[in-house]
């Protein structure tokens, strides 16, 4: 049973409605018990890869049957059901703070071994803070790594930032195998699914994010935001241990 499959069976068994599906060009957002978003992801054809079944029909399904989309091998059908899945999780875990993912990756890899998987807008930032860091990515730019250099510096880092994208694109498991059993894991982005399940799985922070006003989040992903410019919308990071 892979990471999805887990979540998913912890799921509420009661079916809930779907309110609304918005697909934005860079996020998409699922409404029903509560909102939630994921990362717009398509194949690169524009168009046959990324053609979603039922188009027009999605609100009538409950969040559940979108949220078995996130097994699908079809990337934007795996964002709506990511962010269907982020739309029925309860976040009413101790451990939640509201806090950004970029602060506590700082705070832990101070004079560290630092990966980050994905090119995040904090990177630059914190370069000089961790002992050495290494930035993979899909599209690299400037130092960045390429994906299969992971392979590489993934096992030589102190701590693991993974972008929760890789639940869409199903890499995560692959990347979490690669991790040093005494390495520190975060999975991080608003497409994070927190579920304190995955603490059993080697992660020990979920750094993502919870819709709170639904119609400032709507207009913004409807008009091309980027997450910077998402409206409505709270960072929180889960983790393992309980912060005294």
């Amino acid at each position: 049973m892979n990471l999805i499959e887990k979540i998913l069976n912890r799921l509420p068994k009661e079916p809930i409605a779907v309110r609304k599906v918005v697909i934005g060009v860079h996020w998409t957002l699922v409404a029903s018990k509560y909102g939630g978003l994921a990362s717009t992801m398509m194949g690169q054809k524009p168009h046959g890869e990324s053609r979603v079944r039922d188009v027009g029909h999605l609100h009538e399904r409950s969040a559940q049957e979108l949220a078995a989309w996130a097994l699908s091998d079809n990337l934007l059908e795996a964002s709506i059901g990511m962010a269907a899945i982020n739309s029925l999780l309860e976040l009413d875990n101790p451990s939640l703070e509201e806090v950004n993912a970029s602060e506590v990756i700082t705070r832990l890899s101070k004079d560290k071994n630092l990966v980050v998987v994905g090119h995040f807008p904090f990177v630059e930032r914190i370069k000089r803070i961790p002992k050495n860091c290494w930035v993979i990515e899909q599209q690299p730019q400037g130092d960045d790594f390429k994906e299969e250099d992971a392979k590489i510096y993934i096992p030589r880092a102190d701590v693991v930032a993974i972008t929760a994208s890789a639940f869409i694109n199903h890499t995560i498991e692959g990347l979490i195998d690669l991790c040093q059993p005494e390495s520190t894991v975060m999975v991080l982005g608003p497409s994070t699914p927190m579920a304190p399940q995955l603490f059993n799985e080697g992660i020990s922070f979920l750094s993502g994010s919870r819709v709170y006003d639904e119609e400032d989040a709507v207009a913004t992903i409807q008009q091309g935001a980027t997450f910077q410019q998402v409206k409505g919308v709270r960072r929180l990071t889960l983790s393992k241990i309980i912060p005294q």
